[in-house]
């Protein structure tokens, strides 16, 4: 890729219309963020349209054009495809997004995709872009679906370096796979801080505790599946630079980034380990927890039942001596015992001897 042929001999020959017949697009889209020309490492200009940039790399051959998108629309995408040669499958992807991270050649044009992070601190959750690259021989055109990455902070870093942005589209591809990886870092960060609260949170009891390990376990398999897929995209970067000779610093860059990918790969592996076994060790608490709950609420059961054991032996002796009196006080001529002399005591005694009997009996029944 490091071969800087002319535009001539790699574009199709009908994908440039005669320059009086091209047809003038609209004003700028707001799709375009920015669109650069470089020649040897500089900025050369500024084009504010899509044509005007294809008009001034045709005029300077030697030059490379750096084109940033966001959200574009089919007519951009498609006028990009037939100036540059883009494949259309890559334009297809380019135009509907939610592509998993990979790496695609197709004749000079490399076709890159990768999954951008980075963590919302009033949320405390991530938040994923994804970001389409196309790299040719003089052309690097980016397709960004969401805020990240910024990629302004990119073109700052390039063009405080001619040397290195003179190298080509490779070493703004390398600027952008570097800002991206950089940009997992605090995410990565976030994340560990987001653990070591949840942690405290799991054995303080938090019942919603549960929910916050769910989402983040989610967030961290979209996380695995941004990075992981980078590492082998990389190894295969480095192998493609090594045979078309790219420069040999890019490729020191290069492995750099490598490095800190496997690193936050590795991470993010650590995570999803660590939140399946907090999530294992909540449960394990919340059914303790349910148990000794269950325990307390059989325990109070029981007092409770003994206590009314309790009430109704009691309620039982009085009931005897009640029954007795209630009987001999209504107003009947004719009862038993009226005008017997020992009727009163024979009455006290038979209300005693009742109530004692049934103590006894709820005594050995251990109601009492």
């Amino acid at each position: 890729m490091s071969d800087r042929r002319p535009r001539a001999a790699w574009r199709r020959p009908q994908a440039e219309p005669p320059a009086n017949t091209s047809p003038e697009p609209p004003a700028e889209r707001p799709s375009v963020v920015q669109a650069n020309l470089y020649r040897d490492g500089r900025r050369v200009s500024s084009p504010t349209t899509l044509a005007e940039t294809f008009r001034q790399l045709r005029e300077h051959p030697d030059g490379m054009a750096w084109i940033g998108l966001q959200r574009p629309t089919e007519e951009e995408l498609h006028s990009l495809a037939a100036e540059f040669d883009l494949h259309e499958l890559a334009v297809e992807d380019a135009m509907e997004a939610h592509q998993r991270p990979k790496l695609e050649r197709y004749g000079d044009t490399l076709f890159v995709v990768l999954r951008a992070a980075r963590y919302l601190d009033a949320q405390e959750e991530v938040d994923f872009g994804e970001l389409h690259v196309f790299v040719g021989p003089d052309f690097l055109i980016t397709v960004r679906h969401g805020a990240a990455p910024d990629l302004s902070t990119v073109r700052r870093r390039m063009e405080k370096d001619p040397e290195l942005l003179a190298l080509g589209p490779e070493a703004v591809l390398y600027a952008i796979l570097d800002a991206v990886v950089d940009g997992y870092a605090p995410v990565v960060a976030g994340v560990q801080n987001d653990i070591d609260e949840i942690e405290t949170e799991v054995f303080g009891g938090d019942p919603a505790v549960s929910r916050r390990i769910y989402e983040l376990s989610r967030e961290m398999v979209e996380f695995q599946r941004a990075t992981r897929p980078l590492v082998g995209m990389l190894h295969g970067l480095m192998a493609g630079f090594a045979k078309y000779g790219t420069d040999e610093e890019l490729q020191r860059y290069l492995r750099d980034v490598a490095d800190h990918v496997t690193h936050t790969s590795e991470r993010v592996d650590g995570f999803r380990q660590a939140l399946t076994e907090i999530l294992t060790v909540n449960a394990t608490l919340v059914t303790q927890q349910q148990n000794a709950e269950m325990r307390a609420l059989a325990e109070a059961g029981f007092e409770q039942n003994e206590e009314i054991k309790k009430i109704s032996a009691w309620a039982a002796i009085l009931f005897a001596p009640t029954l007795v009196g209630t009987i001999y006080g209504m107003n009947f001529d004719n009862m038993p015992e009226l005008h017997w002399a020992g009727g009163y005591p024979f009455a006290i005694l038979l209300m005693a001897g009742v109530c004692t009997g049934l103590y006894f009996v709820f005594k050995r029944r251990r109601w009492l």
